[in-house]
């Protein structure tokens, strides 16, 4: 019985290499492919000086994720691919998207001691919370 494995995916090379994985690791087990993007105002947004009265943060963050799709995934693969942009917490996003699925994949930034304290982590925060078994995909 084929699964959903759910990857976290915000453009960067990190989250590319997850994305390549994850996909990977469909075409081995079957399991469909869901790439989650999550997307929050930033705590400045209300106070920000010149921001276009057009200006759509989902429609940007669709546009992300179709981008980070077509630079990393065959056009066949990326076709049958599952996109979900949320807006809210990315982690938050990712644990409660990973529900019901058989494996939940993100990059690692490699962010450590302080700076990861300070920063927040993804992948530690969704190691520590999500429904279903975690895979960080590390570096080279």
């Amino acid at each position: 019985m084929a699964g959903r494995i759910v990857v976290g995916v915000d453009g960067s090379e990190q989250s590319l290499k997850a994305l390549r994985w994850a996909a990977g690791q469909a075409a081995l087990t079957g399991d469909s492919l869901q790439a989650v993007m999550g997307w929050e105002y930033p705590a400045s947004w209300a106070t920000a000086p010149g921001v276009p009265p057009d200006f759509h943060p989902e429609q940007l963050a669709e546009q992300s994720l179709d981008e980070a799709l077509s630079q990393a995934l065959d056009p066949a693969v990326a076709a049958g691919v599952t996109r979900t942009v949320v807006s809210g917490n990315p982690a938050q996003a990712l644990v409660d998207q990973a529900e019901g699925a058989s494996l939940l994949v993100v990059g690692d930034r490699g962010h450590a001691g302080f700076k990861a304290a300070v920063l927040g982590s993804v992948s530690t925060r969704v190691t520590q919370h999500a429904p279903c078994s975690v895979v960080v995909v590390r570096g080279e």
